[in-house]
């Protein structure tokens, strides 16, 4: 296999021309049956090979640097720079990740996770590189859809007025632009980035500066060539930045990425590199199904059809179903998502209500502040956004929503662990966050049931309200435990004494286990479903006080901010004789892994909290 001899960076030089479309289709058979068992971002991956293979036949790493913007396309990267033998621990826990890790390689200059952010972290690197002396190449590879985000943009224009090499690959993979086109401006490229006419144009501009009517004959030039520019150059809205444009570049065949990659690294700007791939490139599933291979649970080869048979429904899917029925009952509900209408479980509604949708692309802030609007104009907007993503617009969420006091609902999607793709995907921030923001109130169901309670009672809240919710499977237990929604107020589960389980959200699934377990060790405990984390039920606090020695609170967020800290600082202020044991997530950052074995490793499983709660229990 020629993927052997590719053992670390730039091996990838030592291989054949003429066997580099042999090693385009191993990397890809290599994925295919590594993902088809581990799971991961096969769509991308599959269509940046070619790309990739260009990079590094042009680059030389570590010294060269490539950002890769969110980074769910950097497997072949990985492959090339040694870490092929990692695949089998792909996304588990102390495993190779799913993401550039600069822990993890020399090789990968910029952690990413999250869309739109590799051009900013590219000027970072250039500015370093010329504040140091260095003279090294800079790239970094954003996909079209990246470019919906507005950071973007805002790199864009600082990239515009650069006077050093900056090289920017757009992966377009949307394959709209026409042969034509492409092939006119591919020409035109060809000679306006040749040595000749970079010298022919500087020393044109040179000899009339200064001169009698040269500045009137230079504009004149400059406005000619616009204007033909704007006719055939697909790349204009470029070129009018300031940033030279190159492409479109077929992103398949690596000959002519080199060259291209050769002519751009001659730019003393920042240049942007067009290149045309197709996702899931290789694997006729992934091409028919592009959202169901973007982040892929194992599946079989063959048939692309998942490994494992979804039996019950996911949280998703009832947020999915009860939209509907919200929507049907009321013309005001509308709702908004940013490029994620299948994983937000949209996709239904869409279709039934296409004129009430609205998907802003990579823009988390557009869409708080857009839902703003809605809202202010006398609709009741659901932002469906992943707990992750919504950190994105905490600004808009607090100046645009909570200062003037809107309706605006956050269907607030993966709270809490989320697994395999770590550190920039975890969800365990939203509760510290949201709950620091005057007007803002904060709900968490314990089953699939309530979350449909839950979202009604949003809907007719009249006030900034968030409803948070985890990924997986939706708990189907407790059903008989269905309380009208109060605000504010928490729901008694099992009254006893001694010890009382005050769970937030996804938790009271674990804190069913722990009671059994406590009460099989004699113990008598009570068990709260929280409910709300703002504002917290104190009035709950005050009446277990009178026949509880310990509250335990569980949540999956972090300490800092969370609802445990909220009850200790109730506690103390209001001087209650009560001790509070606190089950949360450190103020750290979790890797990527398995939910279960990530919630034993930080202490949130049924058996740890057990014996917290006994060594506890010993200490008394």
């Amino acid at each position: 296999m020629l993927l052997d001899r590719i053992q670390q960076p730039n091996d990838i030089k030592k291989i054949d021309r003429k066997d580099y479309d042999a090693l385009a289709q191993e990397i890809r058979e290599f994925l295919i049956n590594k993902i088809s068992v581990s799971g991961g971002h096969l769509g991308a991956n599959l269509g940046t090979v070619e790309l990739t293979m260009a990079l590094h036949l042009s680059l030389n790493l570590p010294e060269d640097k490539i950002i890769w913007d969110v980074g769910h396309q950097s497997y072949t990267h990985k492959i090339l720079t040694g870490r092929r033998e990692g695949f089998d621990t792909l996304r588990k826990y102390g495993g190779l990740s799913g993401f550039p890790k600069r822990k993890e390689s020399d090789c990968d200059c910029f952690d990413t996770g999250h869309s739109s952010t590799s051009i900013s972290a590219g000027l970072g690197l250039v500015k370093a590189r010329e504040i140091t002396g260095g003279n090294n190449t800079v790239v970094s590879v954003i996909g079209d859809g990246s470019l919906t985000g507005g950071m973007a943009y805002e790199a864009l224009n600082n990239a515009s007025r650069m006077d050093s090499n900056f090289i920017i690959v757009l992966n377009d993979n949307n394959m709209s632009i026409s042969e034509n086109v492409g092939g006119v401006s591919k020409y035109l490229n060809t000679i306006r980035t040749t040595d000749g006419y970079i010298s022919l144009r500087d020393g044109i501009y040179n000899s009339m500066l200064n001169k009698r009517y040269g500045d009137a004959v230079i504009g004149a030039v400059r406005r000619t060539k616009n204007v033909f520019k704007q006719m055939v150059i697909p790349g204009m809205f470029f070129e009018d930045m300031g940033i030279t444009y190159l492409g479109p570049v077929d992103g398949h065949d690596i000959a002519a990425m080199e060259r291209a990659l050769k002519e751009a690294k001659r730019v003393n700007k920042a240049v942007l590199v067009h290149v045309i791939t197709q996702k899931g490139r290789g694997f006729e599933p992934a091409i028919k199904h592009p959202a169901r291979f973007h982040s892929a649970e194992p599946f079989d080869i063959k048939t692309g059809v998942p490994s494992k048979k979804k039996e019950k429904a996911n949280y998703t899917d009832v947020f999915g179903t009860v939209m509907i029925k919200l929507a049907t009952r009321n013309e005001k509900v509308v709702a908004i998502t940013a490029a994620m209408p299948d994983g937000t479980g949209l996709k239904r509604f869409h279709n039934i209500f296409p004129d009430r949708f609205f998907d802003v692309g990579i823009a988390e802030q557009h869409a708080v502040t857009f839902a703003a609007g809605l809202a202010a104009g006398g609709l009741i907007p659901i932002v469906a956004v992943y707990s992750s993503f919504l950190q994105r617009a905490y600004d808009q969420v607090l100046h645009d929503v909570c200062i003037q006091n809107l309706p605006v609902v956050f269907a607030i999607d993966r709270a809490g662990l989320v697994g395999s793709d770590g550190e920039t995907h975890q969800g365990i921030f939203d509760l510290s966050f949201l709950s620091s923001i005057p007007n803002m109130h904060i709900m968490a169901p314990k089953n699939k049931w309530e979350l449909s309670d839950m979202m009604k009672f949003a809907v007719n809240f009249g006030a900034p309200i968030a409803v948070r919710y985890p990924r997986g499977q939706a708990y189907d237990e407790l059903k008989e435990y269905r309380a009208p929604i109060e605000l504010g107020k928490s729901e008694m589960i099992f009254e006893e004494k001694d010890i009382a389980l005050l769970a937030v959200g996804s938790m009271v699934k674990t804190a069913v286990t722990v009671r059994k377990q406590l009460k099989d060790k004699g113990y008598k405990v009570t068990l709260v479903n929280a409910r709300f984390v703002k504002p917290i039920d104190t009035d709950v606090i005050d009446y277990l006080e009178k026949k509880h020695t310990l509250l335990v609170t569980m949540e999956e967020n972090v300490a800092s901010g969370g609802y445990g800290e909220k009850v200790v600082d109730y506690v103390l202020e209001n001087e209650i004789d009560v001790n509070v044991l606190p089950i949360c997530i450190p103020d750290e950052y979790v890797e990527h892994g398995n939910v279960d074995l990530l919630k034993a490793e930080i202490g949130i499983d049924a058996d740890t909290i057990v014996k917290k709660i006994e060594v506890w229990h010993k200490k008394k």
